[in-house]
């Protein structure tokens, strides 16, 4: 390794720490702010509540409402809602891709169950899912699969034409074209969708736990609006923030292993 390469290295490290030291600075800025603008009563600290309350709410959730399974229950909900988004997207975007016909039929239907709001479907969901967890993982799919689609397909369909055609007149096969070209070249578009899914997955969870759950971080949330305890309120969303981040992490390190 050269001198120049390892010089860029350090500056690479130097930027990654000065960066996660601007955010940890907002975020406790943010978190001081709060706390002291409810002690001192300049916002009703009963409708924002404050950070030293929601942290011992936080814990009193964990020793006496079992908040770890409320957790894993909206996490495995999320993750399996995502598998399924991001699986049958990929797979419905390169049948799409191949049949240019079809992808032409299908795309204003497409984009009308994109803009229909999902909540709209819940009472049908259920009656057809039933009560259950299964409701949940349909709405999550709902919201995340055409996302998924679309994103993917479009990826795919801004390939460079002329490698293509540079491929056609070496004789590949259109399967050689797509796993040789089209899905690396648009490798990128696919992590981008990977994010969306994981946020739409977990926005579509929660909207299901709101409609029908008896656990999970939406049941506590709800739980909480029902005997008007916002302190519950904002430690479920304090918990969601904080799984989105975990989730986004992940997905980061996924594409860092992907690109790198």
């Amino acid at each position: 390794m050269s001198l120049k390469q390892k010089k860029y290295l350090k500056k690479l490290k130097k930027e990654k720490i000065y960066v996660l030291l601007c955010q940890i600075t907002i975020i406790t800025f943010f978190l001081i702010i709060w706390e002291f603008l409810s002690t001192k009563d300049f916002i009703n600290p009963f409708i924002f509540s404050k950070p030293t309350i929601i942290i011992k709410t936080i814990l009193n959730l964990y020793f006496n409402f079992n908040l770890l399974n409320h957790i894993f229950t909206t996490l495995y909900e999320v993750i399996i809602a995502f598998l399924l988004g991001i699986s049958l997207g990929f797979l419905i975007a390169l049948f799409l891709y191949s049949f240019k016909f079809v992808a032409k039929v299908v795309d204003p239907f497409l984009t009308m169950l994109n803009s229909l709001p999902k909540v709209a479907l819940g009472p049908i969901i259920i009656i057809w899912a039933g009560a259950n967890g299964k409701s949940i993982i349909v709405m999550a799919l709902l919201i995340n699969l055409i996302v998924s689609i679309i994103t993917i397909y479009n990826g795919f369909i801004q390939t460079d034409k002329n490698k293509i055609k540079l491929l056609e007149s070496f004789n590949a096969s259109k399967l050689q074209i797509i796993f040789k070209l089209i899905i690396p070249n648009s490798l990128v578009t696919i992590i981008s969708s990977l994010k969306l899914n994981i946020s739409m997955s977990l926005i579509g969870v929660i909207m299901g736990e709101f409609l029908v759950s008896k656990s999970g971080i939406g049941y506590l949330i709800i739980y909480g609006t029902q005997i008007f305890n916002l302190n519950i309120v904002m430690s479920g969303i304090l918990i969601l923030i904080i799984i989105s981040y975990v989730l986004y992490k992940i997905i980061s390190i996924i594409e860092n292993k992907l690109l790198n």
